[in-house]
């Protein structure tokens, strides 16, 4: 049943995660990086890979919210987890430079 149940988190994981690179509009995510237009690049790749988990307000979803995930995870921490992903996230959802940028913009998010 265990296996089941695994098996069954991990493909709808890995289709919300495929769903997610068909892309989205240019509707604002709420900015907020060091750099705007960096802040700009990293709010429409969250927009585009990681919304429609995580939510276009950063709120959550079927992902967790991330409105204040830089209080919780620096840079590098999430990073690593977009790298290697965690819970039921996939790893590499994002990936090179994409992925540092978004990093970045989320670990601003206080």
């Amino acid at each position: 049943m265990k296996k089941k149940l695994l098996t069954l988190l991990l493909g709808t994981s890995l289709v919300m995660g495929l769903a997610a690179c068909g892309g989205g509009g240019d509707k604002d995510t709420g900015g907020g990086g060091k750099d705007t237009a960096t802040g700009d690049e990293a709010a429409k790749i969250f927009d585009q890979k990681c919304s429609s988990c995580h939510g276009g307000d950063l709120k959550g979803g079927v992902g967790p919210n991330l409105t204040k995930v830089g209080s919780k995870y620096s840079k590098d921490e999430i990073l690593d987890i977009i790298h290697n992903g965690r819970g039921g996230m996939p790893a590499g959802v994002i990936t090179g430079d994409d992925a540092d940028k978004v990093a970045e913009w989320l670990s601003a998010k206080k």
